[in-house]
């Protein structure tokens, strides 16, 4: 089981990352967890690194009947044996069991140095070898920006981020394997299109600052009806007056508005989606499903994989349904994100087999 998460500490880490090691040494000593006899975290906690800093954290937590499981070595170049539990924190730079790294400066929109970047992990499960690479993209800095254009600006930044990493996992460095990609992309829907169809008939009104003229919002009201408001939108707030429209059929009626995975659909596959849109959701604990009026809900959170890791979890030897793509805790407030996940059997003896193994035993990987 792979568990990756994004701004671990949470927003205020500074005061938070103290009671982190805790909450994860709890974690691998609890009984749910007691299966599992073997555990990799790896933890970037170092906030005070400005240069290396992502607050990315990664579990990997291996069940005890799975019998032999091994990691590779980006130095060594070979993949040795996981046995026991192992907590990885502070600085990851130099651990040789991962490759991690924060975007470079120029690829931050505003020039704002914050916390984006990746983690990426090798491992071999049946004689199976698959990268798991933990990621985090920028997000939208204002909705009145966002709107301005189709695609957004920011959308293409993330388009230079995502490439970026698509292009260091797969470099001459290291033997070419299957790959998932999962965390934070900060997708967004096409603004601009959204609320051109989500206010066909309604009017504009534009309000700028008095002391600028630079425009801080803008309100859409029905030509009708009493000019009700429909929409309003500033660099922070995307107001619409009926929020089911986020949720009727998981909705469904707006996964045309997600565009951003499709420049990359000849190198990255996803499975249908059929969850409502994973973020922004109300951090009030009595407000499970209520999304906040911040952003235009969007599916942000995602598990993408290559070409080639989607033959590996698509082959069935059987009828039952092995394969789930879908969102948890729909009715329990988690935060502003929902959990997204895949889960998936993999076939002994699928998919490239593992390179350079360092056995501790003389059987076979199974």
């Amino acid at each position: 089981m792979a568990l990756h998460c994004q701004e671990f500490g949470g927003k205020n880490y500074e005061a938070s990352m103290s009671h982190v090691d805790k909450f994860v040494k709890e974690l691998l000593s609890s009984d749910a967890m007691k299966e599992y006899n073997r555990a990799r975290v790896y933890l970037d906690e170092n906030y005070r690194s400005q240069e290396h800093f992502t607050a990315l954290g990664s579990f990997y937590f291996l069940h005890e009947s799975l019998k032999n499981i091994y990691q590779f070595d980006f130095k060594a170049k070979k993949y040795k044996k996981v046995t026991g539990k192992e907590i990885y924190s502070d600085t990851l730079e130099s651990t040789p069991m991962l490759e991690k790294e924060k975007f470079p400066q120029d690829y931050f929109p505003e020039c704002k140095w914050s916390r984006k970047g990746f983690v990426r992990t090798r491992w071999c499960v049946a004689d199976c070898a698959f990268d798991l690479v933990n990621i985090h993209l920028f997000h939208d800095a204002s909705n009145l920006v966002a709107w301005e254009s189709s695609p957004s600006v920011y959308a293409g930044i993330r388009h230079k981020a995502l490439g970026y990493v698509l292009d260091r996992i797969i470099d001459q460095r290291f033997e070419k394997v299957s790959y998932f990609v999962f965390g934070d992309f900060n997708f967004r829907l096409d603004s601009k299109s959204v609320v051109e169809t989500l206010c066909t008939k309604a009017t504009m009104q534009t309000v700028r600052a008095a002391d600028t003229n630079e425009v801080v919002k803008l309100i859409f009201r029905e030509s009708d009806n009493d000019r009700k408001v429909m929409l309003q939108l500033e660099k922070k707030l995307f107001d619409y007056f009926n929020q089911e429209v986020f949720r009727d059929d998981n909705g469904t009626a707006l996964l045309e508005f997600d565009k951003e995975l499709s420049v990359f659909k000849d190198r990255l596959y996803e499975l249908d989606i059929s969850f409502p849109p994973s973020y922004p959701y109300s951090e009030d604990s009595s407000q499970g499903k209520q999304y906040m009026n911040t952003r235009c809900p969007a599916w942000c959170d995602r598990v993408l994989m290559s070409p080639s890791a989607k033959e590996l979890i698509l082959r069935s030897e059987s009828e039952e349904k092995v394969v789930t793509y879908d969102h948890i805790g729909a009715n329990v407030c988690m935060g502003d994100h929902k959990p997204v996940f895949l889960a998936f059997r993999v076939a002994p003896g699928a998919g490239r087999r593992c390179q350079r193994l360092e056995r501790t035993l003389r059987e076979p990987c199974l």
